[in-house]
Formats: C-alpha cells, structure tokens, sequence
C-alpha cells in the first residue's frame, strides 16, 4: 500500500477528560489516502524537546466528511504538545503504515479493547460490519470516566463493557467478562500487553483464532531502527512497524 507525507488540518480536537483526546483531522489536498483499520500514523509533533515522530492508531475514517480520526493518550511530553492543538492547526503525518487487522467475510467476530487501545477497533468494527460480520465489542477500563467512545461502537456491534470498579458493566478485567465464554469465529484485541496475552490465553484454549496489535516502542515506523522487534515463530525477530502491528498470536513467542 502506497505511503504518504501529508499535512492535515485539524477540524475538532475533543477532549475526553484529563488524558485523552480525539482529534478529527481533514486532508489539506483534500484527498484522503486509503487505509486499512490496525494501520497507524507518525505524526510530527513541533516541539523543541520531541524528536521523533509519535506512532498513533488510525480510529476511523469519517468518507462523508474527508476526515481522519486518531486517538491521543496524554503519554509524554510529545502527546502532551499534540493534545493542545488547535482548530485550524496544520499536522504533518506519514502514512498509512504497518499492517492491519483481518477482514472476514461474515462470521462471529469478538473485538477487544483496552484503554486507549480501543482506537483501531472502531473502524475495524465498521468494516467488519459491511462485510455481513456479527460484531460484538468488549471494552476494558478502570472506571467509567476511562470508557472512551462507547457511543460510536454501539453503532457497529454488541456493546460488553468491564470495569474494575463496577462503575459501568462487569466488575473486574476485561478477561473475567463473561462474553468471553461465548463461541466466536475470531477474537481481535489491542490494549495491555497483559491483557492481550490473557485473551489470548483463552482464545487457545477455546479453539478460537485470535489476532492483537501491539504496542511495541517505535521510532521510526518503518523498520529501519529496530526497536520495536518482536520474536515470532515463522520469520524470527521481525519488526513490529512494518510487519505488524497486527499479528496473529499463534505466530507469537509468548510466555504465558
């Protein structure tokens, strides 16, 4: 898939409590690039102390408004900087890069998310959808407050929801939900690495494929540096950038 070095504006920067923020970015050429949903971007952050771009999860792609939606996380000094734009501010973003999440062609399909993990599951949850798929979310936080974008999911699938404090929907992990010993045709996931290894766990053991994107550190988002290497049974050491993020987790080296 082609990559691009495009500058967005910013259309709306919503800020969903003290740590996140979703901004709604439109293609200054107007010409918005194809994209796959588990892809991300690199985004320039203009800020004297960040070096490196930032790697963010596409969330979705509005097509009736030409808009590119990401997620933002207040993480550091870099996404602390990008969260304060303003309407009209101008991005520089590379994209799309890595590679994304399976699209099946109808099936049960059960897409899991945690923290601000859940952003590449909503237009994942749209596709799927389109594709004749029974999509089913479940969505992982502390509490209420950290529930992000409930509303939206509910347009593409069955809404589960867990906190830990009994604030929304079940009490506890997102891995004690009772959905989750329900039968599906495929389990997607992103969020905590625990998390992801947990669902995983349970996925094997109930004879269900199952795929998560990672979150490695990156750098460069092209597989040029090497800092986001992860172990995998096919092809060894592979870097997550270019050859995820997206992985299935029967091709994964994980302890669990």
């Amino acid at each position: 898939m082609k990559k691009y070095v495009k500058n967005f504006k910013v259309v709306d920067n919503i800020r969903m409590g003290d740590l996140y923020g979703l901004l709604k970015l439109a293609p200054i050429d107007g010409i918005m690039p194809d994209m796959l949903p588990g892809q991300f971007v690199q985004v320039y952050i203009n800020c004297r102390d960040t070096y490196l771009r930032r790697p963010i999860s596409i969330n979705f792609v509005d097509k009736l408004r030409n808009e590119l939606w990401i997620l933002v996380r207040d993480a550091g000094k870099g996404t602390h900087h990008l969260l304060q734009v303003q309407r009209g501010d101008i991005l520089n973003l590379v994209l799309p890069l890595g590679k994304g999440f399976s699209i099946k062609q109808g099936g049960k399909i059960l897409l899991v998310g945690g923290g601000v993990g859940v952003a590449p599951l909503l237009l994942l949850g749209k596709i799927l959808k389109e594709q004749g798929c029974l999509v089913s979310y479940l969505i992982g936080a502390k509490s209420k407050e950290d529930l992000l974008l409930i509303d939206e999911f509910a347009k593409y699938g069955v809404l589960y929801l867990s906190t830990e404090d009994g604030s929304m929907g079940e009490k506890g992990f997102v891995t004690q939900n009772k959905i989750l010993q329900s039968d599906f045709d495929l389990i997607q996931c992103c969020g905590p690495l625990p998390m992801m290894k947990a669902v995983a766990k349970i996925a094997r053991e109930r004879h269900i494929d199952c795929e998560v994107s990672l979150e490695n550190m990156m750098a460069c988002g092209i597989g040029a540096c090497l800092c986001c290497v992860e172990d995998t049974v096919s092809a060894g050491n592979v870097c997550v950038c270019k050859n995820g993020p997206v992985f299935n987790t029967n091709d994964l080296k994980w302890e669990n």
